[in-house]
């Protein structure tokens, strides 16, 4: 294809020091950030003005939408966390070893709600965990302190985020429903090549494609909070999605169509009425995903509003939820045998360990990011507050100091490699939380050390807990999630889940596929895993798709044959099912009555029910 003279003469991104302009310009509204919530903090002699910094490491995020709506997870996960820790600590600040059982009950109920959820939401879930750990566990032994320490934590983050908030606004922070049209439209452009091969494409490709799709969903929700027109935005980008994967699914029909030139003629005269009907259906299907790709350019509202529901194990959560409960409890138990003292902040940073990797999709993975991340974090409070700062209290030698460190690890933050991204993350979040900027600044090196020392031991226990009772590895995830999808499938008898619509059903199958091939971090895809996941979801939506269609022609002349053919689905026999399909065909064409939606979508049901086709034997096709 020749190159568009437009774009090759368009001037390439400004780039500094391998880094471009826009990653600069973030890294700059960060560090303004978290010196102004520093300022107003010391200004309001608030009790703990590093939260207020913390705040802004945690919402570093390069557009508005998704920094604003990321605020307002953490000021209600904050609320809750905050009466949770005065609740936990009114009623069992008395009983000891039942506290600390109580403590890690609720570490694992909001792991397990973590687990449940995706994006700021889980985020939200695990910061419930989080502000116990900094509020209660640290005031284990003044629980008269928590409200009052719970009271100056949220103004600094009510604090923490009005300064993002005005520095993103003041700077004109870019939105991110660009960004986001742009990623849908890529995707969009995939979903329309793989409708016009002729062959059905490799099934690591298919599921890949899924997962790219699936993978949109968490960044949707942050189009809400961007402007007046934001809940538009986000239904049509909502809407284009669950659409793309309908298109993908009738794409993945058409290619499943058997070739016309080995068929006997009955059967060629039913191709070619499928062929006719999903070449029109998809051509439908991608009108409307360009069309709520419009909706998401103009702030409107797309032609309709489609839910894209969540899949998740909740096997898979409750285990990782029980996991964190009983590594928190083990770590506990330890630490009141050993009898240590000032052991608080290890502990609370154990609990916050295992709440930040609850959203993680490898949680064992994300602690050794910390157990890397800590040591750096330490060495470079320790540079700050001994030799850069070296006793001053002055605030512009500390906003002058901060500076390098801020900025470089925003930097990081905005790298698209998601290891990097994440380690420039928590290195900020932890040098900041170590350093604890107060005014004035403490220089006590034995308090420091003993800080340093806890951190590191914390982020080294969660590991050494995760090795003695390892979470599910990524196997196991894909095992179970498979088993689930043809438990499933085995029991969809009325093509329906729950109260969902078709298309919004198959966005779900969508997900789970998702989640399969996150299961396993970055490593390769297994492509057997990939052809019984995208098997599965074939089945799937054939069942659907032909439950939907046979439901139109109950009634009337066509009612015998319609049920002939749902009993065919039923036993999972792909020649059934085509011959319910031809069955159909000559009982319309007697009574003058119109089954090609029926018959399009039985055709390729019969080729995905094959035996060869099957993840099951058809006499199992029921069993989970």
């Amino acid at each position: 294809m020749p190159v568009n003279a437009t774009s090759a003469a368009a001037p390439s991104p400004w780039v500094f020091a391998g880094f471009p302009a826009s990653s600069w310009t973030f890294a700059l509204r960060v560090w303004l950030a978290m010196m102004l919530a520093l300022y107003a903090s010391f200004w309001l002699e608030l009790e703990s003005p590093s939260s207020a910094a913390l705040t802004v490491a945690i919402l570093a995020l390069p557009t508005r939408g998704q920094g604003v709506e990321k605020a307002g997870y953490r000021l209600l996960a904050t609320a809750i966390g905050v009466v949770a820790s005065i609740a936990i600590a009114g009623v069992f600040s008395q009983t000891d070893g039942l506290l600390l059982a109580v403590l890690g009950i609720w570490v694992g109920l909001c792991v397990y709600v973590a687990a449940m959820l995706d994006g700021n939401r889980a985020y939200a879930a695990a910061l419930c965990c989080i502000t116990v750990a900094l509020i209660a566990i640290q005031q284990i032994d003044t629980p008269l302190q928590v409200f009052p320490t719970g009271i100056a934590r949220g103004a600094a983050i009510g604090i923490g985020v009005l300064a993002v908030a005005l520095v993103n606004e003041v700077l004109a922070a870019p939105d991110y429903h660009p960004v986001l049209a742009g990623r849908i439209e890529v995707l969009h452009d995939r979903v329309k090549a793989l409708a016009q091969e002729t062959e059905r494409d490799s099934a690591s490709a298919a599921a890949s494609l899924l997962h790219d799709i699936a993978a949109v969903r968490p960044e949707i929700a942050s189009l809400a909070t961007e402007s007046s027109t934001g809940t538009a935005r986000s239904e049509a980008a909502r809407s284009a999605l669950v659409d793309l994967v309908s298109a993908f699914s009738l794409g993945r029909m058409f290619a499943a169509l058997p070739a016309t030139s080995a068929a006997s003629p009955h059967t060629a005269g039913l191709i070619a009425i499928s062929r006719s009907w999903l070449r029109a259906e998809i051509s439908r299907k991608n009108a409307q995903v360009r069309s709520s790709l419009d909706a998401l350019h103009e702030g409107k509202r797309p032609y309709h509003a489609w839910r894209a529901p969540l899949y998740r194990s909740r096997r898979i959560s409750a285990e990782t939820g029980a996991r964190a409960a009983i590594s928190f409890a083990l770590i506990g138990l330890l630490f009141v045998l050993t009898g240590w003292p000032t052991t608080e902040l290890c502990l609370s940073l154990v609990a916050v360990i295992l709440g930040l990797g609850s959203t993680a999709p490898a949680p064992r993975t994300f602690t050794m990011v910390t157990v890397m991340a800590m040591p750096i974090a330490c060495a470079l409070a320790g540079i700050l507050k001994y030799f850069v700062f070296n006793g001053v209290s002055e605030f512009q030698l500390l906003a002058i100091g901060l500076a390098p460190v801020v900025i470089g690890f925003a930097l990081l933050i905005s790298l698209p490699n998601p290891l990097l991204s994440s380690l420039g993350r928590l290195t900020l979040v932890f040098t900041i939380a170590v350093l604890a900027p107060t005014n004035p600044q403490s220089y006590d090196p034995e308090v420091f050390l003993v800080t340093s020392f806890l951190a590191c031991l914390s982020s080294l226990l969660v590991l050494a807990a995760q090795m003695l009772l390892p979470p599910l590895s990524g196997d196991q995830r894909v095992r179970l999630l498979l088993r689930e999808a043809r438990g499933e499938l085995g029991h969809l008898d009325h093509w329906q889940v729950r109260d969902l619509a078709p298309e919004e059903a198959a966005f779900r199958e969508a997900a789970r596929i998702e989640q399969i091939l996150t299961a396993n971090g970055a490593s390769a895809l297994n492509g057997d895993i990939a052809a019984k996941a995208m098997r599965c979801f074939d089945q799937a939506e054939s069942l659907r798709r032909c439950g939907t269609e046979l439901q139109r022609l109950t009634q009337g002349p066509l009612a015998r044959v319609v049920q002939d053919a749902r009993d065919a689905l039923a036993q999972r026999n792909g020649a059934a099912i085509l011959a319910a399909a031809e069955a159909i065909r000559q009982v319309a064409s007697r009574n003058n009555l119109f089954a090609n939606s029926a018959i399009a979508v039985l055709v390729p049901a019969s080729t995905v029910f094959a035996p060869s086709q099957s993840p099951t034997a058809p006499s199992q096709g029921k069993q989970s």
